[in-house]
């Protein structure tokens, strides 16, 4: 069984390690994960074992770290709590901090103000300083103590500190404890905004509805809408549910769910999506499904989700901090006692940079930069209608080196019209339309409605009996007592009609009636309007090759190829064939490349789950093809593949950048430490300035 729990207020990367860990060695436990960003635990349990309840949990978080409210998804609905985007002041525990800081620094300043009248003055008061700036940090170091966990930043800073006391340096030991909780203050902020700017991009869940109870309209949440509720939507307002406009017309902002810029006109009977922004005119809709099925809750769920799974980066740098800590204090303790009992130099000299070197160890630019890093490539991607189901899926698209695509609907539109009719022998045109027509009754494939639609006139079910579709290959029926088959080659073969070669370019339905060839009919479909272009810019990205894979016949799938420039064709494949054709390309690829496989409909999902990367076209795809994909792709233009693989290549580039600079800068600033090239001071101005710079550079991911 797997349950999540909310954390609000969780903002120590460090702190969140602690718990994970802990969680995880519970016996009940089987893993468990958290996500900073989100503010979420999921926990998986063993098999028949009880869940952790909530004050359990709360009990064992506040013994790593206090402030944090632990409860179940949905205890207090987030339409109902102020939203991130509103809260342009600082909540209360930040206020307390920054009082805190601020007093405390007043007295600092005081004390070195009557430094030259009063030493004992002077003295008492950056005591007193650094006791109010580091209560909070001396009570959670004792409690560490206490509980047998010694590697934590509180401790760095307490052991630093109070060893800056013994020698002297009060001043300095004050001066550290105000710049580190400073830092700490600065880290949970930049924490927070970071998140409030990623949640900016997805800010498009609607908060109330305006149902219409006879003459009245009254305001109600989104979930409280049943299926068939009327509504109104007037102009500005959000859609708040999925629904069928009744009366009125206007245009729709959807580039919240798709990224499209165009508005979409609509009017009656036109179906109308959750998220998107009524621009002009007033809508009556009639509600069409539940607001937790509608298209917004499942592009919140797919991104709120995106990061519960960790990265290989981002477990690497887990793994890190878990001996980083415990490694430096024990270089700290080198540092003071090696250098003065090999050389006999001096022993205050060599405490001094030991202390300097635990005060330059916090990791924190590295734990908050990473996570914060896909976390802004998820939210980026987010904003242009393309949703990634982890940011795993992130790291495996960085690496693509083949790019396989189904053709209907993917590349083309899937919007079939009949383009010729060929009758054989004696038949007609219109008889040959006619047994098609009938015999496609009952489909719902975009062929048999194109072949429907070209039919035009109704269908005379007293006529039908036997209606038998065979898998892949068409349908058996029998018309006014005549069996008619309609479908590929490969069903006119299994009942051994001879059939001509056919030199039309499209899809060729063949037609036999009582064992007769009666002719064929010319289906074709439209190429989308960037189809050319998305295989332009994967060719551009780097990618070293695109494939078609399609069920379609291999004369039509040509044309189509070499219409896109697309080098490799396997054409007239059933569903298993495709998965076998996937798993060949995935046997073919560069070591260290991955195969992505973009589909839109049912028969693509078992491929779409096999290949390395599974992307749907998500906007007309099927509920299969969306649920089997990794990366959904909200509006059916295939060029957002090759945008979705520039925001991945960014995200990566910045994540190395950020553990390179953060890496590379601790071990320039321990190096002068241990030189004694700084003192307490520069380290803490280096650790926060290093933190506050790979935030920064993770935010440039959404711009």
């Amino acid at each position: 069984m797997v349950q999540q729990y909310i954390l609000s207020g969780l903002a120590c990367p460090v702190c969140a390690g602690k718990i994970e860990e802990k969680v995880r060695t519970l016996p009940t436990v089987s893993s468990a994960e958290i996500d900073l960003m989100n503010e979420s635990l999921t926990v998986e349990y063993a098999p028949d074992q009880d869940i952790l309840t909530i004050s359990d949990l709360q009990l064992l978080v506040d013994a790593i770290e206090s402030g944090v409210d632990v409860r179940f998804p949905g205890a207090v609905r987030k339409a109902d709590a102020e939203p991130l985007t509103a809260k342009p002041r600082l909540d209360a525990p930040q206020r307390r901090a920054l009082l805190q800081i601020g007093f405390s620094f007043l007295i600092f300043i005081a004390g070195f103000i009557l430094a030259a009248r009063s030493a004992w003055t002077s003295s008492a008061l950056f005591i007193a300083a650094y006791l109010i700036a580091g209560f909070d940090v001396i009570l959670e170091t004792a409690g560490s103590i206490r509980k047998g966990d010694w590697f934590n930043e509180a401790f760095l800073m307490t052991l630093a500190t109070v060893g800056a006391f013994v020698l002297g340096d009060l001043a300095e030991a004050a001066a550290v404890m105000i710049f580190f909780q400073t830092g700490e203050f600065l880290q949970g902020l930049a924490v927070s905004r970071s998140r409030r700017s990623i949640s900016d991009l997805m800010d498009i869940r609607p908060e109330s509805a305006n149902r219409v109870v006879g003459e009245e309209i009254i305001s109600v949440a989104p979930e409280a809408l049943e299926i068939g509720d009327e509504i109104l939507i007037r102009p500005g307002e959000r859609v708040p549910i999925d629904g069928a406009v009744l009366s009125g017309s206007s245009a729709l902002d959807t580039a919240a769910l798709t990224g499209e810029s165009l508005p979409r006109d609509v009017g009656t009977g036109d179906l109308i999506q959750a998220g998107t922004i009524n621009l002009n005119g007033t809508l009556r809709v009639r509600v069409a499904g539940r607001f937790a099925e509608s298209a917004v809750m499942r592009i919140l769920n797919l991104v709120e989700n995106a990061t519960a799974k960790k990265t290989k980066t981002e477990r690497f740098i887990t793994r890190f901090a878990k001996i980083y800590t415990p490694s430096v204090i024990a270089a700290a303790a080198l540092l003071a006692i090696l250098p003065p009992l090999l050389t006999g130099a001096d022993w205050t000299v060599w405490l001094r940079r030991s202390f300097v070197f635990l005060v330059t160890s916090c990791p924190c630019a590295l734990v908050i930069s990473i996570p914060l890093s896909y976390f802004a490539g998820v939210g980026k991607a987010s904003a242009s209608g393309i949703l990634f189901k982890g940011t795993t899926h992130l790291e495996t698209l960085r690496t693509v080196d083949t790019v396989a695509f189904d053709k209907t609907g993917t590349l083309t539109e899937g919007e079939f019209s009949v383009a010729e009719i060929i009758p054989s022998g004696e038949t007609t045109e219109e008889r040959l339309l006619e047994m098609a027509a009938y015999a496609e009754a009952d489909s719902t494939h975009p062929i048999a409605k194109s072949i429907l639609s070209a039919y035009g006139k109704e269908i005379a079910r007293a006529r039908l009996s036997g209606v038998r579709e065979i898998a892949g290959q068409g349908t058996r029926v029998d018309v006014d007592g005549k069996t008619v088959l309609v479908g590929n080659e490969r069903l006119m073969n299994a009942n051994g009609i001879a059939i001509p070669a056919a030199d039309a370019i499209g899809t060729i339905v063949y037609v036999a009636v009582a064992g007769v060839f009666a002719g064929t009919i010319v289906i074709r479909d439209r190429l989308k309007s960037d189809s050319r272009r998305a295989v332009a810019d994967l060719d551009a990205a780097g990618v070293r090759r695109t494939v078609l894979v399609t069920g379609d016949n291999r004369k039509t799938a040509q044309a189509f190829a070499e219409a896109l420039g697309i080098r490799d064709v396997y054409a007239e494949l059933l569903p298993d064939r495709k998965v076998e054709i996937v798993e060949k390309l995935i046997a073919e690829k560069t070591v260290n490349g991955a195969v992505v496989f973009a589909g839109d409909g049912i028969n693509d999902a078992p491929v779409l789950a096999r290949a390395d990367l599974g992307i749907a076209m998500g906007g007309a795809g099927s509920e299969a093809a969306i649920e089997a994909a990794d990366v959904v792709i909200l509006k059916d233009e295939p060029s957002k593949i090759a945008e979705a693989i520039r925001i991945a290549r960014r995200t990566d580039r910045i994540v190395r950048q950020n553990v390179a600079f953060s890496l590379g800068g601790k071990l320039v600033f321990l190096v002068l430490g241990a030189l004694g090239m700084t003192g307490m001071w520069q380290a803490v101005f280096a650790d926060v300035g290093i933190m506050l710079l790979a935030v920064l550079n993770a935010m440039r991911i959404l711009r």
